[in-house]
């Protein structure tokens, strides 16, 4: 690896954010740059109208706002993220523009720029998250190793250098949760800051006998070499304890066969359990001639450990599907970890060349990733008229007796190392023609090696391959206000793990296409993006519903749509936010799998992925006597979309409502609250077949305190 490090340090690349304009400032009669801020990776020095891209970005103040706890539930705020199958609960999964990546593991997202998402942490927690930006389009040529649709990035709260401050919370929430939440930035010296992140929660949920308990610890220290030179470390330490839990069954298209409340488990299997602990090192230098570099470092551990008891999911082995109540089963077992290290290395400025003014991007990373899996299972026999129902580890769904019979051995069909080695490099240039008209050229190129080590079988896999990705766009302004732009970029990303007869599966390609406008209104107050896409991947995976923890390959896959995004402050200080996505995805290629009629037609829909998707919301900010108070609300709709991979399986649509609202009691004193799902609808999430279907939370109140020091 030592020789990795001096290569990404020559290539080297520079993060700036189009939103980073506050994160440096320049004294007057100097040229030299004070360093008070950490600027982001891949973005360059860019207003957001000169990207030939569309980016959301959910902040701070509305995930304040909203009082949102989890990732899931901030990317329902952007139409162009839907929600996927999340292991039980257990960990992240969505999809942007319709491309979700690999079932079989949590969605990756970026951190600050570093691809450090990845891995069995459970899902994340928004305590630490100054905001969240939704990178989409054909970014691929500089992101790499992301999915075509787009990249999540999560932006942490980091040291501020040279202020102390602070907020400490304390919500109650429905089903006897309590939460604790804690953020101290303070100034040790005028050059060394520390600040202090932590949470806590605990308490039931609307699910039968389902509790759980969160915790995390989010430290940043921030340290100023003079003027120009900025050293950050971010450390991570979060647990998650909760049952694994698949959510309820739906027999023939009865959404009501059981309450959404009933859990089909086993309490007597206890908690999973998913941990992370995490460290993140930048060094930031800015330079007098519009230079900047940034240097970083990145290690992440994690590990999900449990046991459950979920539905059996093949048919001829699944007692409900002939008597109507009786729920077979199996037992499971799981110990899933997971070892991550990035380095990355980054350069960024600009020159002329005669008329013309470049802005260059140049960077190279190396990506280390292992994932563990253990998996274990009992699975009852094809039934019968001889079958027991303790064979088939049967829960009565309409008088379920937990604890019934003993607890089945189960027996390993999981046992399987996957290591992937990747570097990359990348190098783009924006090139502004005249005032109005900007050109952007670029590309990536990728060289990984997967192995996987297959301990069952005694199979090692292993496949190495490399390529270019290029990356163009172009952007012209039209007046000040309104911009135009297309995009055009490549991608190409590892394919982890393997099929069940220990095949390695060859990368996945995609070629996406953008074009759109953006506008900028109110004197910048108001901006918003429309775009038209399609993308087009190739050598997708989709889980294997035979053989739990592999994988199957449908070939390729299409999405297209129309997007579009509003957010900023109108007249009357009312903030206004609207997000809608159409998303046309669907198979291309025709898979059957015999063994198990697993068939995918081209132009079937892409599972879990709605047509129409929106979200809008409004807050008012105004006084009740001399106290300053807030109060919005806001409606999400999902349609109707496909719940099974191969089947006309579908989930209803829904429309749901919000209000949040907040008042100053005294000085540096704030009471919020909140209540989603304000009229109480029946809604899921997401599924994975007719007997796992994730409901969706009924409705939910809030009521909390807010000290600011």
């Amino acid at each position: 690896m030592g020789s990795i490090i001096p290569l990404a340090i020559a290539m080297a690349c520079s993060p700036a954010m189009a939103e980073a304009d506050d994160d440096v400032s320049v004294e007057e009669g100097r040229e030299a740059i004070t360093v008070t801020g950490v600027r982001q990776s891949y973005r360059g020095n860019f207003a957001v109208r000169e990207i030939p891209q569309a980016i959301a970005v959910i902040d701070e103040a509305v995930i304040e706002e909203n009082n949102i706890l989890r990732l899931t539930d901030a990317l329902d705020l952007n139409a162009s993220v839907v929600r996927q199958n999340t292991l039980g609960g257990l960990w992240d999964s969505f999809a942007v523009r319709g491309f979700a990546g690999d079932e079989n593991l949590p969605s990756g997202y970026l951190v600050n720029g570093f691809n450090a998402g990845r891995g069995f942490s459970g899902q994340r927690d928004v305590a630490g998250i100054e905001r969240v930006e939704v990178l989409k389009g054909p970014a691929a040529a500089v992101l790499g190793r992301g999915e075509p649709g787009g990249s999540i990035n999560l932006v942490t709260k980091q040291a501020e250098l040279g202020r102390t401050f602070g907020t400490a919370s304390l919500q109650y929430r429905s089903f006897d949760t309590v939460r604790a939440e804690g953020d101290a930035n303070v100034a040790l010296t005028g050059n060394l800051t520390a600040r202090l992140i932590g949470y806590a929660e605990s308490g039931d949920t609307f699910r039968d006998t389902v509790e759980q308990k969160r915790w995390g610890f989010l430290p940043s220290i921030g340290l100023g070499i003079g003027d120009d030179t900025r050293i950050t470390y971010d450390f991570e330490w979060t647990r998650v304890e909760v049952p694994f839990d698949r959510g309820i069954v739906v027999l023939n298209g009865n959404f009501d066969t059981v309450p959404r409340s009933r859990f089909l488990g086993e309490p007597s299997d206890g908690d999973t359990v998913a941990r992370a602990t995490g460290h993140q090192l930048r060094v930031q230098h800015d330079f007098a001639d519009r230079w900047s570099l940034l240097l970083g470092a990145s290690h992440r551990d994690t590990q999900l450990t449990g046991a459950s008891s979920d539905a059996e999911t093949a048919r001829a082995r699944q007692k409900l599907f002939i008597d109507g109540r009786s729920l077979s089963r199996q037992r499971r077992t799981r110990r899933y970890s997971s070892e991550h290290s990035v380095l990355r290395a980054e350069i960024a400025g600009e020159f002329e060349t005669g008329a013309l003014r470049h802005r260059v991007l140049i960077g190279g990373d190396y990506d280390y990733f292992d994932t563990d899996q253990l998996f274990s299972r009992y699975r009852g026999p094809v039934v019968t008229p001889a079958t027991t129902d303790r064979a088939g580890y049967v829960l009565d769904l309409q008088n379920p007796v937990y604890g019934r019979y003993p607890v089945p051995a189960t027996a390993p069909i999981t046992n399987r190392l996957d290591v992937q080695r990747t570097m990359g490099a990348y190098i783009q240039d924006q090139i502004s023609l005249t005032d109005r008209l900007q050109v952007r050229i670029g590309g990536r190129f990728d060289d990984f090696l997967l192995r996987v080590d297959d301990r069952l079988t005694r199979v090692l896999g292993r496949r190495k391959r490399s390529r270019f990705s290029p990356q163009a766009g172009i952007v012209y302004e039209l007046s000040k206000p309104l911009s135009l732009y297309a995009a055009y970029g490549e991608g190409y990303r590892a394919n982890i793990g393997a099929g069940a007869d220990g095949s390695v599966f060859e990368p996945e390609t995609s070629t996406s296409i953008e074009a759109g406008v953006k506008l900028s209104a109110l004197g910048g107050r108001l901006n918003g993006t429309l775009a038209v896409y399609q993308l087009d991947k190739s050598n997708v995976l989709a889980t294997d519903t035979l053989n739990p923890g592999f994988s199957v390959a449908i070939g390729k896959a299409r999405s297209r749509g129309v997007e579009l995004d509003i957010n900023g402050k109108l007249p009357g200080d009312v903030d206004v936010l609207l997000s809608y996505a159409y998303t046309d995805a669907e198979a291309r290629s025709r898979v059957l799998d015999p063994n198990f009629s697993f068939q995918i037609e081209p132009g079937d829909p892409l599972i879990n992925i709605p047509a129409h998707n929106l979200n809008v919301q409004a807050a008012k900010r105004f006084t009740i006597g001399e106290r300053a108070a807030l109060l919005g609300g806001g409606i999400q709709y999902v349609s109707k979309r496909n719940g099974e991979t191969g089947t006309d399986f579908e989930l209803p649509a829904h429309t749901l409502a919000r209000v949040f609202g907040q008042v100053d009691l005294m000085p540096n004193l704030e009471l919020f609250g909140s209540v989603t799902n304000l009229f109480d609808e029946h809604w899921y999430a997401n599924s994975y077949s007719p007997v796992w279907v994730q409901p969706g939370a009924p409705r939910t109140a809030t009521i909390g305190l807010r000290a600011k020091l």
